[in-house]
């Protein structure tokens, strides 16, 4: 396996150094990113989806749980014993203390599928998941969403009785929101996967294989 160049300290810190404006610059760009989506308008969304919970049937407006704002990722449906790999992976890495985080600022999250809830629920203790996890199985909510048959992470605002959704986002946009993901790519073989940008000889492997 082949190693990144063997340099002394001052050149070691002339390359940190050169790469952190780099890094600045895109931080910036992010900070900029994140101000224009809370200047984003919003669109009003219908209220009475009924959703299948283990708990019984509740709407989207009782998926807030009484907070202000709601995060729902859409895990894809690829059929009886088929589940999506990408999805397992993002869920894998969504942390209970997280979304107790999330919690204490106003915002709930649920993940929500179009798989029966047996199913649901038989692949959350095969992983030992413990988040809420529901299914919108015989409504029109994936496809209102524009996710489809795929995978989307959409955020809700309510008002009084009213919900709006307010963001969106799918594929690469999801991706960086992966902890792993976030620390693999600061490692020197990054994610090892056969897309990205690495030298000659690095570590790469298809992604999920």
């Amino acid at each position: 396996m082949d190693k990144p160049s063997i340099v002394s300290q001052a050149q070691w810190q002339q390359a940190r150094d050169e790469l952190l404006k780099a890094e600045k610059e895109a931080t910036r760009a992010l900070d900029a990113l994140a101000a224009r989506r809370r200047r984003l308008p919003m669109v009003k969304f219908d209220n009475g989806y009924v959703f299948d919970t283990p708990t019984g049937t509740r709407t989207l407006l009782d998926l807030f749980e009484g907070r202000g704002q709601l995060i729902v990722y859409q895990f894809m449906d690829n059929g009886p014993k088929h589940f999506c790999p990408g999805c397992t992976w993002f869920t894998n890495s969504v942390p209970v203390t997280g979304l107790a985080g999330l919690a204490d600022r106003g915002v709930s999250w649920v993940t929500v599928s179009n798989m029966p809830l047996a199913q649901i629920e038989a692949y959350k203790a095969k992983m030992g998941w413990t988040l809420p996890f529901v299914s919108s199985r015989g409504t029109s909510f994936s496809d209102d969403c524009d996710a489809g048959r795929g995978f989307m992470l959409s955020v809700f605002l309510r008002d009084g009785e009213d919900v709006y959704r307010t963001y969106n986002t799918t594929a690469r946009g999801v991706d960086r929101l992966v902890f792993v993901n976030s620390m693999l790519d600061l490692t020197a073989y990054g994610r090892q996967e056969d897309w990205e940008d690495s030298p000659a000889g690095w570590p790469q492997h298809p992604t999920y294989g």
